[in-house]
């Protein structure tokens, strides 16, 4: 299984939470990555997105159907979220539109076996994969690109 954490671009300051929208930074974040997901995914790619507005705004920048699951919403566990992704045993990859720190505690135990406080930049992807190796489930961090190296 792959799984992508894409979490969402730069946003305007405010409140409500859930209705901060994405700059024009961010909008603009949001395209360059979209553009390097689209030439990489996987054509069955299924794609979750966290309710907020700025979540919302950069799966759209995909241009690819996606689902909105409160199951990964700010402030989501990360049990939580690798349970909606369905990782490890999920077929095939899922791309997961979400927020820090719930992202970078997911990176931080896959990678290194416990959660941890780990920053994903906004705009940024982090792309896993599970792998069995003589009978042991293996992660492989197969990508890390930020909006800014595109």
């Amino acid at each position: 299984m792959d799984l992508i954490l894409w979490r969402h671009a730069e946003t305007e300051d405010g409140l409500p939470d859930q209705s901060r929208k994405l700059t024009a930074k961010g909008e603009k974040q949001a395209d360059l990555m979209a553009a390097w997901l689209r030439e990489r995914l996987p054509k069955e790619t299924r794609i979750i997105a966290s309710p907020a507005k700025r979540s919302q705004q950069t799966a759209l920048a995909l241009g690819a159907k996606f689902e909105t699951l409160k199951e990964i919403a700010v402030g989501a566990s990360v049990p939580a979220l690798l349970a909606a992704a369905g990782w490890p045993d999920a077929k095939g990859a899922v791309l997961v539109v979400g927020h820090q720190p719930t992202l970078g505690q997911v990176a931080a135990l896959l990678l290194g076996g416990e959660e941890a406080a780990w920053s994903i930049r906004k705009g940024s992807v982090w792309w896993l994969s599970s792998r069995v190796r003589q009978d042991e489930t293996q992660v492989v961090l197969r990508a890390v690109m930020a909006p800014d190296m595109l």
